[in-house]
């Protein structure tokens, strides 16, 4: 069997040299916005070995700016599913005092969704609304989320900071996340049915490290 590394660390290292390369031959011109947005751009394609989210991952309103400072702040992180929240490195986010949660399987947003005939991630949104300071919304899988705080928003009736919204699928993903990127809401969407549970965590990842000027984490 052929030599093969071994060490974590130097195969993460080992993926972002390829990475890198291979963004330079995909698209010789492309240039990155911001030093933090190609460390979560290269983070998303580390997750998923697809180099479609240089293109489809979209910034607005400075949200990965703002993210930050939910987090030095000590502020809230809501996911819409556990999935997300497992993949979340906790280490930093901890240092700052930053609070993470997903109520998705909270016993209240059971009981939500069943009086109002709505999902549960809808249920989840509405319970997260009512935590006290900054809030960033996650969305790696459900669409009606992101709908959800749209909504909401639009209605006066809850505040926040900004949205990550990656929902994967093909019923009202692509829909949803065009719709929260044209919104005035800070955000980062992937565009198009592409995304998940794994991306949304590792764009919080690459938004955390950055603070400490990590580019990724061993």
């Amino acid at each position: 069997m052929d030599q093969y590394i071994k060490v974590p660390h130097q195969i993460t290292d080992k993926s972002f040299e390829i990475i890198s390369d291979e963004i330079k031959e995909l698209d010789p011109t492309f240039q990155f916005q911001t030093p933090l947005q190609e460390d979560i751009i290269k983070r998303a394609i580390h997750t998923s070995a697809d180099f479609d989210y240089l293109k489809n991952l979209v910034f607005t309103g400075k949200a990965e700016i703002l993210i930050q400072e939910v987090i030095k702040q000590g502020g809230h992180i809501i996911t819409d599913t556990n999935m997300a929240l497992a993949g979340i490195n906790k280490k930093i986010l901890d240092q700052y005092g930053c609070h993470y949660h997903c109520f998705v399987n909270d016993e209240r947003a059971f009981k939500i969704s069943k009086e109002k005939g709505i999902t549960r991630s809808m249920a989840a949104i509405q319970l997260a609304s009512q935590l006290e300071g900054p809030k960033v919304y996650v969305i790696g899988n459900a669409p009606t989320a992101i709908y959800q705080i749209l909504e909401s928003v639009e209605a006066g009736k809850f505040e926040i900071e900004a949205v990550i919204g990656v929902p994967v699928g093909f019923v009202g993903a692509a829909e949803s996340k065009k719709a929260l990127h044209e919104s005035e809401i800070p955000s980062i969407a992937a565009l198009g049915r592409k995304g998940g549970s794994n991306v949304a965590a590792a764009i919080v990842n690459a938004i955390q490290y950055n603070i400490k000027g990590i580019i990724h984490q061993h």
